[in-house]
């Protein structure tokens, strides 16, 4: 039992993250995970654990998952997801990371600005653009949720809708590159599964316990948490680039 202790204190901070602000599960669990168990294992985990998790999230939030966002990201999404298949084999990841990172953290400073001074609405139109880019982050890095946040933090003024809309994204673009680990037998492991079958229990507690921890949040307060952990988010992420 004492084993376990350690990564179900991870899953449970992981997912009260995600149940708080709608993403960032992997932020907290990967680097935290990668010191009791190898790398690839735990990412392909986390990855397993997210889809039911997110799933779960989505349901606790289903009147205000805006479907529309979804669907105009999800021609894109597939068509970034086998480009990100292609391009794991035959492109570095230290400079897209880095971009990334920063391109993330430069949108949660923006948004922390006030009101009057945020830009503009972004068009519908990108929204193929972007879903591609999800789908290639997704597949090579395995983190494209700071990156739906920063596309819906541009669509949907109401913060609420915003974390209850993401997870559903990241679900797909989760059940995505799962499709493609299973391709390659990477899934296949029984004690990758008895892992699973473990902390899923932890990460369903911990989306419950972010969720009514949201509630309780002012609507300010929250999107200054969600703001804040994309600024983090991409930091993380260019810090592990220029490592």
């Amino acid at each position: 039992m004492q084993e376990w202790i350690y990564p179900l204190g991870v899953a449970l901070l992981g997912y009260t993250v995600l149940g708080l602000t709608g993403f960032g599960s992997a932020l907290v669990i990967v680097p935290l995970l990668a010191w009791h168990w190898p790398l690839p294992e735990v990412v392909a985990l986390t990855l397993l654990m997210d889809v039911p998790a997110s799933v779960f999230h989505s349901g606790l939030n289903w009147r205000r998952v805006q479907w529309s966002e979804l669907l105009r990201l999800l021609p894109g999404l597939v068509l970034g997801a086998l480009i990100g298949l292609w391009l794991a084999a035959r492109m570095p990841d230290r400079w897209p990371l880095l971009i990334l990172g920063v391109y993330v953290a430069s949108v949660g400073l923006n948004a922390l600005r006030p009101a009057a001074a945020r830009n503009t609405p972004a068009a519908p139109t990108w929204a193929y653009v972007v879903g591609v880019a999800v789908g290639v982050v997704e597949m090579l890095f395995g983190t494209a949720g700071p990156l739906v946040v920063a596309w819906l933090s541009r669509r949907l003024p109401d913060v609420q809708r915003l974390r209850a809309s993401t997870p559903m994204i990241i679900t797909v673009a989760a059940s995505t590159v799962l499709t493609g680990m299973a391709l390659e037998g990477r899934l296949s492991e029984p004690l990758l599964w008895t892992r699973w079958s473990v902390l899923i229990v932890a990460a369903l507690v911990g989306v419950a316990l972010g969720h009514r921890l949201a509630s309780q949040l002012p609507v300010a307060r929250l999107r200054q948490v969600i703001c804040g952990l994309l600024v983090v988010s991409g930091g993380m992420l260019a810090l592990n680039a220029l490592r």
